[in-house]
């Protein structure tokens, strides 16, 4: 593999080259990932429906959503017609605002099992749990997590079932005073959901400095800063 080609399989953004049946003929690794959440099918749509007229490359600004990914622009160009790519780009996933990073060294596991426990009391909602066991103990604000995952729980009471998932976010991470941190998520769901509730556990979760996701589950965003 050459420099150049490392640097399209290591890019952030996803790239994909199609041929012009919709055959992936190469995809970076970031578009691996992507392919998890989006079909083939999807993605071959926007390549062509986004093309140039001509032959050559086109960017478009748009806003465009896959589950966790999001994207706020794409390029798509070809040369002939046998072959057409497609590189989309991801908005920052992730941001800090406070100018430092509090709290003190605490198992993940713990805290939700914690508030699970909690939320569990005089309640027949069965809590399903779906944990990465490779997070290690983080710093966090104990108190700040543990309110705001009650909040969530809370979006959710309506429901005969809650899954809670603890993963890591393969390719992301957030730069604090010099230093890359890895991001995982905690992220929990179920049918029916408390729009209300959840309109306000955005503003909470917003000035308690985390980054909220809210598409079919809800999802806070937490860099591993273990030091």
């Amino acid at each position: 593999m050459t420099f150049e080609q490392q640097w399209v399989e290591y890019d952030y953004n996803p790239f994909i080259l199609f041929s012009s049946k919709g055959k992936v003929i190469s995809l970076n690794s970031e578009a691996q990932f992507l392919l998890g959440t989006a079909s083939t099918a999807e993605i071959f749509e926007l390549a062509t429906s986004y093309a140039n007229v001509t032959f050559g490359f086109k960017t478009t600004f748009l806003d465009l959503e896959f589950e966790r990914y999001k994207f706020f622009a794409l390029t798509v160009g070809y040369e002939n017609e046998d072959e057409i790519g497609i590189k989309l780009y991801q908005t920052p996933s992730f941001k800090i605002n406070k100018p430092k990073h509090e709290g003190e060294l605490t198992n993940i596991y713990t805290l939700i099992d914690l508030c699970i426990s909690t939320n569990s009391i005089n309640s027949n909602i069965k809590f399903i749990r779906e944990f990465d066991p490779t997070i290690p103990d983080i710093i966090i604000d104990t108190n700040n997590i543990i309110k705001t995952l009650n909040k969530i729980y809370s979006c959710f009471e309506e429901n005969d079932a809650i899954l809670t998932k603890v993963y890591y976010r393969v390719g992301e991470h957030l730069k604090f005073e010099d230093k890359k941190y890895s991001i995982f998520s905690i992220s929990i769901s179920a049918p029916n959901v408390n729009k209300s509730k959840v309109n306000h556990l955005e503003v909470m979760l917003k000035e308690n400095n985390f980054y909220v996701d809210i598409q079919k589950s809800i999802t806070i965003n937490i860099p591993m800063i273990t030091v």
